[in-house]
């Protein structure tokens, strides 16, 4: 019965690319060159731009990562999405308004206005490497979606190819406004097919307490803190600083109509992404009860592969439509990046605006293959992932100091902070684990970004520009 889940998902991916095509018009009409293509001409409704937040934060570690944890700590696991919708509400509450404002494309611009040339490059590089890495994730977990779901149909790495084809073709045909309207799809599609997964499979066991009655005797069940409360801190520290400053997050900001719609559109997505993390846990305990003793990793697979072909199918294009609605805000992200921050700041300055769209088209591609390569040498999404974005605490930093506390700014401190912080987790993935003192790399790295940013202003006299 392959071919009815496989059904489901080719009629998903018609309705992606139908609406690709439609956003390719609404392109076409919004401001021309980078802004039109990039950012959707800064004409992103709230709600769309909320459903892009919200279909790039759920991505595979937040569904089959969260489930496979909570087949062994239970609803604890769900915590990972609750950092990730508090990190939105603070933005949302704190400083997207003030990001709408600036009227700028990427923050490494920010960077060269109020510090250095040599912050903006900086900038660019540490963004890069975080979100290519994290991008070329998501060809993994797609390719293990389909791959686990339908393995007569889908080799791994026939999963990854068809993945990249898929979220590519978005962001090459229809930008950025294509990643929002996609990503409405995708939000749905998510949801529909994590809540029909947990109400069915938790039925089938009889309900919640039965559930629950019939879990191993050393499963810690709905204990909301047997992940240990010094991981949930370490989620929460990593998303409340990386939502400041991933170029993927604040992009969609960017895009905003106006400060107003910026902030809603945060507070909003917040919202869509909270319950996301619990509703996968719950499937995962599940998958505790009904196949004990199997990898933790075969928990929402196992879970999955045992529901009627069609409520399979569904299922399996909400797991992948969160991989999908990942990929192409990333993708989106890193290919701002290139082409305003390399290209047209250093290489082509004075392209016309169909130039613009052409060479951005043409990053998109370039930056396709090499993600794609680098997916081919990964594994770990989740532990990587984090540490990946343990990189943003010098750019949080360095931004949040540069809207609300210009004076303690220095003409250096963009460059100092961003260099040593990049050093320092360097040290930390080189150095034995027995040298570790502290239990996650974002401590050692707010440590560093923090007292490098503060000696910066006590010996580097210069205030930054706009400040005197």
């Amino acid at each position: 019965m392959h071919w009815i889940p496989a059904a489901v998902v080719a009629l998903y991916i018609v309705g992606l690319f139908a609406v690709t095509w439609w956003s390719k018009r609404l392109t076409e009409r919004s401001s021309p060159g980078l802004v039109g293509y990039l950012l959707a001409g800064r004409g992103l409704p709230a709600g769309v731009s909320a459903a892009l937040l919200a279909g790039l934060a759920v991505g595979g570690a937040s569904t089959i990562g969260v489930a496979e944890r909570a087949y062994t700590v239970g609803f604890s696991a769900g915590w990972y999405n609750a950092a990730w919708a508090a990190g939105a509400f603070l933005l949302g509450l704190v400083a997207a308004g003030r990001y709408r404002q600036l009227e700028i494309t990427t923050l490494p611009e920010l960077f060269e206005r109020h510090y250095s040339m040599l912050g903006r490059v900086l900038g660019v590089f540490g963004q890069l490497i975080v979100q290519i890495v994290i991008t070329s994730l998501q060809y993994v977990a797609g390719g293990a979606i389909l791959s686990s779901l339908m393995p007569d149909l889908f080799s791994f790495r026939m999963g990854m190819a068809v993945t990249a084809l898929v979220f590519v073709t978005i962001t090459l045909v229809g930008g950025f406004w294509a990643a929002g309207l996609t990503n409405v799809i995708n939000v749905t599609v998510i949801y529909l097919g994590l809540v029909l997964g947990a109400v069915m499979t938790v039925s089938r066991l009889g309900g919640l307490s039965e559930m629950t009655s019939r879990l191993p005797e050393a499963h810690p069940g709905f204990d909301l803190f047997a992940v240990g409360g010094g991981l949930i801190a370490a989620w929460f520290l990593v998303m409340l600083t990386q939502v400041h400053s991933t170029q993927a997050v604040i992009q969609i900001g960017f895009a905003t109509k106006n400060p107003r719609s910026a902030k809603h559109a945060y507070l909003l997505g917040g919202l869509l992404i909270l319950p996301v993390g619990f509703i996968a846990a719950i499937i995962g305990m599940a998958a505790a009860v009904m196949y004990p003793g199997i990898i933790p990793t075969e928990a929402l697979p196992k879970v999955v592969l045992g529901l009627p072909p069609l409520a399979a199918g569904i299922i399996l294009a909400g797991l992948w439509a969160a991989d999908v609605s990942t990929a192409s805000a990333l993708l989106m992200g890193s290919a701002t990046l290139v082409s305003t921050d390399i290209i047209k700041r250093f290489f082509a300055p004075n392209l016309t605006p169909e130039r613009e769209q052409l060479f951005c088209r043409i990053t998109v591609a370039v930056l396709s293959v090499i993600t794609f390569a680098l997916a081919l040498t990964v594994s770990g999404i989740l532990k990587i992932l984090l540490i990946g974005l343990t990189l943003s605490t010098a750019y949080t930093l360095v931004v949040l100091m540069t809207l609300f506390w210009p004076a303690a700014c220095r003409r250096s401190s963009a460059s100092w902070t961003l260099g040593t912080t990049m050093l320092a987790l360097a040290a930390w993935l080189l150095a034995p684990a027995s040298w570790r003192i502290l239990p996650h790399p974002i401590y050692f790295t707010w440590v560093v970004s923090l007292v490098t940013f503060f000696l910066v202003a006590l010996i580097d006299r210069r205030p930054i520009k706009g400040q005197t």
